[in-house]
């Protein structure tokens, strides 16, 4: 799933294409993904959008004079691109919208799950609806973290990745930030010491910083991730296989957990989550 550096590289980019000249169409959208149907798509005709902001992983989408916002959530399979006039694209995207100077704005989804959501709201209807997300993780220092670490008793790769406590991070970047911050990914919130949680604030602006850096110049996973799906890949920390170097990983059923054991957990292994305790 896009997280925050991706979706924040993609608000860059789209920022001053989508608000160069007025919607001339708007729709179709796939049934499943249009999660909204007052006011109608056809609202936005006519109307010029403000440009591209973001709020989490939403990516926000309001008109210029203040009366609506188009928010679209990728999900795990949903990619957004802005196609040139006359730049061959899909014959079925998810949704398009399409702008009188010829450009367009499609949203496509892998597989057969329509996940991806697009919405068109109020700005009250918007606000209202995102009320529920934490800080950005971007905007947090180690003392606000201190405060949300403390008020949450959870695993920490499960928290990092709740959006009501922090924006932004997924699945993947709960990796990345727990490995450079040398934290087990199932250290309980509530147990850090002071010095672990000045770690772990660090790292998420590092690993962030460094991720959306890498994201705006076009890099791919395999430039951004130095942990993440990187199963049996020697530690970029140089360990070796005698003190457990290597990336192993913990399978759940809706997503692996990546970690060095010499940088996280003291060298010890968590083999089977059905069977083994879960590493404090």
């Amino acid at each position: 799933m896009p997280e925050l550096p991706e979706i924040e590289a993609w608000v860059r980019d789209l920022d001053g294409p989508v608000s160069t000249t007025a919607v001339l169409r708007a729709g179709p959208a796939h049934i499943a993904t249009l999660k909204t149907f007052e006011p109608p798509l056809a609202a936005l005709e006519g109307r010029r959008l403000e440009g591209a902001r973001r709020r989490g992983k939403h990516l926000l989408f309001p008109t210029e004079d203040g009366e609506l916002v188009l928010r679209i959530h990728l999900m795990s399979a949903g990619r957004l691109r802005h196609l040139k006039a006359g730049a061959k694209g899909p014959k079925s995207p998810a949704f398009r919208v399409r702008f009188e100077d010829g450009t367009e704005l499609v949203l496509t989804e892998a597989g057969a799950k329509k996940r991806a959501g697009v919405w068109l709201q109020t700005p009250a209807a918007t606000e209202a609806e995102l009320a529920h997300l934490g800080p950005e993780a971007l905007d947090v220092d180690a003392r606000l973290l201190r405060e949300i670490l403390a008020n949450d008793n959870r695993r920490l790769h499960s928290l990092l990745r709740d959006q009501r406590a922090l924006a932004g991070i997924g699945r993947a970047h709960a990796n990345e930030i727990l490995w450079r911050a040398g934290l087990s990914p199932f250290s309980l919130s509530t147990q850090l010491t002071d010095e672990e949680v000045e770690r772990l604030a660090a790292a998420i602006h590092e690993d962030l910083e460094r991720a959306l850096e890498l994201r705006v110049r076009g890099k791919s996973d395999k430039d951004v991730y130095l942990i993440h799906r990187r199963l049996g890949d020697p530690c970029r920390h140089g360990h070796d296989a005698s003190n457990g170097g290597p990336i192993h990983q913990v399978d759940y059923e809706e997503h692996t957990v990546f970690y060095c054991p010499a940088c996280q957990t003291g060298g010890r292994i968590l083999k089977d989550r059905r069977l083994s305790r879960l590493l404090r």
